[in-house]
């Protein structure tokens, strides 16, 4: 690693190694270095310069770390969500949790900070198996060992894609660079890589995994898993495939799909997950859009959406924590008991809602006004009607079946809520209101500058206050119709589980079959033919081989018995045999010579 750069991963992998060795009993004081690795991190995203670093070397190749403009606003995004889910996490005394979050965080820096697609895989596997355990870890749930298996094998088969991808496009082009590709001529590497990173991103329909995990994992966990996982995928995506128009149409699917799942989802915190998809979508499609406006407003957005729907999984989170509800069935009447929380909530709600003065008004509507500069009118409209869908499920259902639909809550508190969970949520609530009433402190950290967007002007102001306005009046109408309802909600999880269950009735039936078949040939034919050759063999060796090994030992006992007939131990008799021996060879010479 060259020495005018410290990898910010560095300070994270350091305190995955002091937590255990300090143990449980050392909690009281290795609680407050949990924020430390952010807060560092954070540091050097701020005084770092662009540039390309070695980090070593491996079987002959240079591992890199390159900074970039691009790099550098998701080094600052992820040091600063880990500050504040560090905070969140303090009160969990498992040390092995705040292990996997270490080296989750750590995994996703070194991934965007990249130079190189080793590089690259190496943490892209590491941030899977780092993350599962902060499902495996829910002690709440028997079934989330299970859950972390099924995840982690997703993000192997993403993995699988990306190995594939890196060594084809090696073997071609004679390179590890992670550099963009040509998007209006791809090979098929390049279409394995963005298989990968569509995977890990939760495209529809690869999304799947996302639903199935994410709301399975730790209080904690989810706010850590929000923030890194797809976003580290948008981040590839934005390297490699900016301007792919595909990616566009995928996006604004995601935005609507999510939403609209979303809305008959009864499960607050899957409420949430489905959003990831959306949002994660808002992204995808400003990558896939191209242009300042597109891939600064899709780079914006996951700044912002990190904050906001992090700040939205902690209100859930400490709700689920302090009484143990998860569905929107089982709540209302909370904003009594938990004032603070619903404030908190709302500050998120009115985030990703895209209301004036919040986050994603900043963002969200960056990427829809690069959709209509680039003439894509009919992706620009879909964006908008997400936009909608988004602000009803999040902004007015959730928030109002969870606090306000019942006089009071039918349970109890069971738990107080720790101080550290108030603070983290009160950190996020503050970026949310900072990057939305002052978007040029994140414009300014924009990778196409300058940044040609003036979100606050009173036609689009205007425009968003009636459409929150009217969303807002048409769900008080409905609201009896929008009621959730203790369902299970189908979604493709499913598909892939009948699929697999065709997989094992295939080997079970068809392959059994065909085993039992050549099995049974083996058997009749394989056997035989063993069999008849053993006895050939045998034949062989017992007639020539044995007559000529036994012959030749038959031969030689002989001539030891004449020889043994021949040592009598008088020395007449060797006198004899030692003149008869000389005679003859007198003879032998003689008849040679002449």
């Amino acid at each position: 690693m060259s020495v005018n750069f410290i990898h910010p991963s560095l300070f994270f992998f350091i305190l995955a190694i002091v937590v255990p060795v300090l143990g449980r009993k050392r909690y009281d004081f290795w609680k407050w270095l949990l924020p430390v690795p952010g807060i560092l991190a954070l540091l050097v995203a701020l005084t770092v310069k662009p540039g390309t670093y070695t980090l070593g070397h491996y079987l002959g190749y240079t591992l890199t770390a390159h900074v970039s403009s691009l790099s550098l606003i998701f080094l600052n995004i992820f040091a600063i969500e880990a500050i504040i889910a560090m905070i969140f996490s303090m009160h969990v005394k498992n040390p092995w949790h705040h292990v996997a979050a270490a080296t989750y965080v750590g995994g996703a820096i070194a991934c965007v900070l990249s130079g190189d697609y080793l590089t690259l895989y190496i943490f892209w596997e590491l941030i899977a198996v780092a993350s599962a355990f902060l499902i495996w870890l829910n002690e709440d749930l028997d079934c989330a060992p299970v859950v972390a298996f099924r995840y982690l094998l997703f993000h192997i088969v993403s993995g699988l894609f990306l190995l594939a991808g890196i060594f084809l496009r090696y073997k071609y082009e004679g390179t590890f660079a992670f550099i963009s590709a040509d998007v209006h001529h791809l090979n098929f590497y390049d279409w394995l890589i963005l298989i990968s990173f569509a995977i890990n991103a939760a495209v529809v329909p690869f999304h799947a995994w996302i639903h199935d995990a994410y709301p399975r994992s730790t209080v904690p966990g989810i706010v850590f898993m929000n923030a890194y996982t797809t976003k580290t995928a948008v981040f590839a995506l934005a390297t490699v495939f900016t301007g792919m128009h595909l990616l566009a149409v995928a996006g604004t699917i995601m935005t609507i799909f999510g939403a609209a799942m979303a809305l008959i989802e009864n499960n607050a915190r899957k409420i949430l997950t489905y959003h990831i998809i959306s949002q994660v979508g808002y992204m995808v499609a400003g990558i896939g859009i191209g242009g300042a406006l597109g891939l600064n407003g899709g780079i914006a957005h996951a700044y912002a959406d990190i904050l906001f729907k992090g700040l939205l999984f902690m209100a859930v989170g400490v709700i689920i924590y302090s009484t143990g509800r998860r569905k929107l069935t089982e709540m209302g009447g909370l904003a009594y008991k938990l004032p603070w929380v619903m404030i908190f909530y709302m500050v998120g709600a009115l985030s990703i809602s895209g209301a004036p003065l919040f986050a994603a008004y900043v963002t969200k509507t960056m990427v829809i006004a690069g959709a209509a500069e680039e003439h894509m009118k009919l992706l620009a409209l879909g964006l908008e009607v997400a936009a909608v869908g988004t602000f009803l499920s999040v902004g007015l259902k959730l928030p109002y079946f969870a606090f306000f639909h019942k006089k009071e809550f039918d349970g109890e508190v069971k738990k107080p809520i720790p101080k550290n969970m108030y603070v983290g949520m009160a950190m996020a609530a503050f970026m949310c209101v900072l990057v939305g009433s002052y978007p040029h402190f994140l414009y300014k950290m924009l990778p196409i500058q300058p940044v040609e967007y003036h979100p606050y002007t009173a036609s689009h102001i205007l425009s968003t206050l009636q459409l929150l306005g009217f969303t807002g009046l048409g769900f008080y109408l409905l609201r009896k119709i929008v009621k959730p309802h203790d369902k299970i909600i189908l979604d493709l999880q499913y598909l892939y589980y009948d699929f697999t269950k065709w997989l094992v009735m295939v080997f079970a039936n068809i392959v059994a079959a065909v085993d039992s078949f050549w099995s049974t040939v083996y058997k009749k034919v394989g056997v035989a033919f063993l069999v008849w050759a053993a006895n050939f063999t045998s034949i062989f060796d017992r007639g020539i081989i044995d007559g000529i090994v036994d012959g030749s030992a038959r031969s030689i006992e002989n001539g030891g018995t004449i020889l043994s007939r021949l040592q009598t131990g008088k020395l007449n008799d060797y006198i004899e045999y030692a003149l008869a021996f000389g005679f003859a060879i007198i003879l032998i010479l003689y008849f040679i010579l002449h």
